[in-house]
């Protein structure tokens, strides 16, 4: 089981996004110095919920700030990109890491983000498919081209190349959010793992991955294979550890409803069109019964449940969720020194 902190950045009520920024960087520096596996970075725009708008530049900036630690985006938002300006950002930081990046990708909401960037809202609606495709050709190729309804261009060479990495893998890994039925079926039937969001408790990912199952071995693609890949599946979720359960609960619920409230209350629709939000006490309670959220012993057992009952491995963990930065690096702290060890 691999075990990493899931970093968006968060703004909390009261806050500028440097202290934002400075707390998104200093948790991600003692993830590593406490032993965690991984750090996935969220990317948002023109919305406090999160303040990193390029989840590939905080990356940069983490792997040349680290040694050992896995760091993924979670995820760069392919719509609003293009597909090979980001296949050779992720090339670059795949090689000049040794290895150590991991690229998430997914399709976005219908937000005004795809009218500040001139990608329309086809991109959101109907491309995906397209420009995913062009990206992991990208990834896996030597020379690319397209004739694509979105994506034109003669072929070129692809500098750098993945495969030149010394020692290591021919292929920076690549993963893909899904929160339906039809971007399950994509991931499948492209042999991608899946990031499941934390909004969906162990019973909704069984199912998730159970279709992830039969539609990649429908695809054509060997059940060893299926196996290989399904074992990098990474599920997000909550943590934060205290010495009793309700002081953890009560920490979340004092922060993370302002937070979301002004956070998600911020998205714009492009085309204007009706959008619901949670309510954000409903919200931080759920994901507190969700997640390993209380004692060490609690957040261990119910890490190994969800792990039990979903078969997903790797773990992405929000642990900002008290909006402070000594509290936030203690929790990781504490995640890496007294919860990893119940685990292995």
């Amino acid at each position: 089981m691999r075990v990493g902190t899931f970093v968006l950045a968060a703004q909390f009520p009261g806050q500028g996004h440097s202290e934002a920024l400075h707390r998104a960087v200093r948790s991600a520096e003692v993830a590593e110095e406490a032993g965690l596996d991984s750090v996935w970075l969220a990317e948002h725009h023109f919305v406090p919920y999160g303040v990193c708008p390029s989840a590939v530049t905080l990356a940069a900036l983490l792997l040349g700030r680290t040694r050992r630690i896995r760091v993924g985006t979670a995820v760069s938002v392919l719509p609003t990109a293009h597909p090979v300006a980001l296949g050779e950002q992720a090339a670059l930081l795949h090689i000049a890491s040794g290895g150590r990046f991991t690229l998430g990708v997914g399709r976005g909401g219908p937000w005004v983000d795809l009218e500040v960037f001139a990608a329309g809202l086809e991109a959101y609606e109907r491309h995906f498919p397209e420009s995913l495709d062009v990206l992991l050709r990208w990834l896996r190729q030597d020379r690319v081209g397209a004739d694509g309804e979105r994506h034109r261009f003669r072929e070129v060479a692809v500098v750098p190349r993945p495969d030149e990495l010394i020692d290591g893998a021919s292929a920076p890994e690549t993963v893909l959010a899904c929160t339906s039925p039809k971007s399950v079926r994509l991931a499948a039937e492209r042999g991608l793992p899946m990031l499941l969001g934390m909004h969906c408790g162990d019973e909704d990912k069984a199912e998730i991955t159970a279709l992830w199952r039969r539609e990649a071995l429908a695809a054509g693609h060997a059940p060893e294979e299926v196996a290989r890949i399904a074992e990098r599946h990474v599920s997000a979720g909550v943590v934060q550890i205290a010495d009793h359960a309700a002081d953890a609960v009560e920490t979340l619920l004092k922060a993370m409803p302002g937070w979301l409230r002004q956070g998600l209350g911020a998205h714009v629709t492009v085309d204007g069109r009706h959008r619901s939000m949670r309510d954000p006490h409903a919200y931080t309670e759920l994901l507190c019964g969700l997640h390993p959220v209380g004692t060490p012993r609690l957040a261990a057992d119910r890490l190994a449940a969800t792990s039990e009952r979903t078969g997903i491995r790797r773990f992405a963990l929000l642990a900002e969720g008290s909006g402070q930065l000594a509290a936030t690096e203690e929790n990781v702290r504490r995640l890496g020194a007294e919860v990893l060890p119940l685990l292995r």
